[in-house]
């Protein structure tokens, strides 16, 4: 059994440094590993080195080769054959490279006969084709491709759509099931990105949300089955779920996703600084960093910072919580969680702490919105672009603090329910691709553990 793992991680030195992208890739491999315990788990990534610190076993596959291959629009054609079509007028140059592109999907096998046979321009070219060749070979031999969790079907994630839905038509082509787990979908109105998804998506084995306003209308709108689609939560619950404490915190965790793609900028931070420290101050209690990003598009510790200024100018804002279990972890310290980032509500939430989710995009609005309709009550999304917010704020901050002891089950129990869904989908590929089988291969004492807990037996904490 060959399975190729997709992620939602960033390449480059940005890769593997949102923790939240981090640990879905974990509980994904660690899932896939119970399922099939000795298959090969390859997953796209250009730092072998984080991925062996994350996802020990799993092996490394080239995520740059893919991007070069089929990672645009123009995939093979961007870097195969640029040099001989800018030398030719506009209108065949067009033709040619839809024929490429054409190969690429329809007869893979005869353009990797091409790949071979054709020579690599620059030092190193010899190496770049054993490496592309044998990036054609893993797909040719792969049993499954999955795209584990993530938000990337959004409007500011267009090279991501592009990449995913460009690879998962690759092995499609070759007749190798896809999976989507955990998925984000929306808002997404990029008319040519809804064109492509609505070739590929319908021909995805299954697909899982993991919540969030507008995603099944948004799938159903491009044509793919309800049959095909469950709603089951992040699964980056169960991470967090395990690893709860059996004690309420006493801290306020606070983070802010200042992003463009989250539209908040430092003048959010300004006005956001003196709510958090006068709440603190009124209840004696320490403001707690919970980063989820460290990476230049969104730096959360660098905005902590900021947000503890003339608090505790001392904190580096949890610049060293550099793995998921650190900052779950941190999240067991607080009694109310305020962030602007999804994760960090998802570790929380998971364990059973309230969450006052601060969003001002559409995307962030349907996240936390997402989260609402999947925990209920603990979990409040207040909308920054509300002109009183700031005025608000804090009586969604006492809400959430009075009743911290009160929804603690309740979240618990949403965390499970969403576990058990999750859990059931996994297990549901296994029977898609072995129907014949009649035991699934899982972890049978850890949902039979769940199951009691979600019928309000209680059961020795699991870590």
């Amino acid at each position: 059994m060959r399975i190729i793992v997709d992620t939602a991680l960033n390449s480059g030195s940005a890769e593997y440094q949102n923790m939240g992208d981090v640990s879905m890739l974990q509980v994904a491999v660690v899932r896939l590993r119970r399922l099939w315990p000795t298959a090969s788990i390859e997953v796209l990534t250009e730092s072998p080195e984080n991925l062996s610190k994350y996802c020990p076993g799993a092996m490394p596959l080239p995520r740059g080769i893919r991007d070069l291959w089929i990672g645009d629009r123009e995939g093979l054609n961007s870097f195969m054959f640029t040099r001989f079509f800018k030398n030719l007028p506009a209108g065949i140059s067009y033709r040619l490279s839809g024929g490429i592109r054409t190969l690429e999907l329809r007869w893979p096998k005869l353009l990797s006969l091409l790949i071979r046979c054709r020579p690599l321009w620059g030092a190193g070219g010899r190496d770049f084709k054993d490496r592309l060749i044998a990036f054609f070979e893993t797909m040719e031999n792969a049993d499954l491709f999955v795209v584990c969790g993530s938000g990337g079907f959004t409007d500011d994630s267009r090279k991501w759509n592009w990449s995913t839905l460009n690879t998962s038509e690759a092995f499609i082509r070759r007749k190798i099931p896809v999976i989507m787990f955990g998925q984000g979908i929306g808002p997404l109105s990029d008319v040519e990105v809804l064109s492509k998804a609505k070739t590929v998506l319908p021909k995805v084995k299954l697909i899982t949300l993991r919540g969030g306003r507008g995603g099944p209308a948004i799938l159903e709108s491009l044509g793919v089955d309800t049959s095909q689609v469950l709603t089951t939560g992040d699964e980056a619950i169960e991470l967090a779920y395990e690893a709860r404490s059996q004690d309420l915190g006493q801290g306020l965790g606070i983070n802010l996703r200042v992003a463009s793609y989250a539209e908040i900028g430092s003048d959010v931070v300004d006005k956001l600084r003196p709510v958090l420290q006068q709440f603190a101050r009124r209840h004696n209690v320490s403001l707690i960093p919970v980063p989820i990003a460290f990476h230049q598009r969104a730096s959360d510790h660098l905005a902590i910072q900021q947000l503890l200024a003339g608090f505790d100018d001392q904190s580096d804002g949890g610049a060293t919580l550099d793995t998921p279990i650190k900052v779950i972890k941190q999240v067991a310290r607080c009694r109310v969680v305020v962030t602007g980032a999804y994760h960090a509500a998802v570790f929380a939430l998971a364990q059973g702490i309230p969450v006052v989710c601060l969003a001002k995009s559409p995307d962030y609005i349907a996240k936390f919105l997402g989260l609402e309709d999947q925990f209920g009550p603990g979990c409040e999304a207040v909308f920054l672009n509300n002109p009183d917010v700031f005025e608000k704020l804090p009586d969604a901050m006492e809400r959430a603090w009075q009743s911290a002891e009160a929804v603690r089950l309740p979240l618990q129990e949403a965390a499970l329910r969403q576990m058990q869904l999750s859990w059931d989908a996994y297990s549901q590929v296994r029977d898609l691709l072995d129907p014949q089988r009649v035991q699934p291969h899982t972890d049978t004492s850890r949902v039979a553990a769940m199951r009691h807990e979600c019928a309000g037996v209680t059961s020795p904490k699991k870590g």
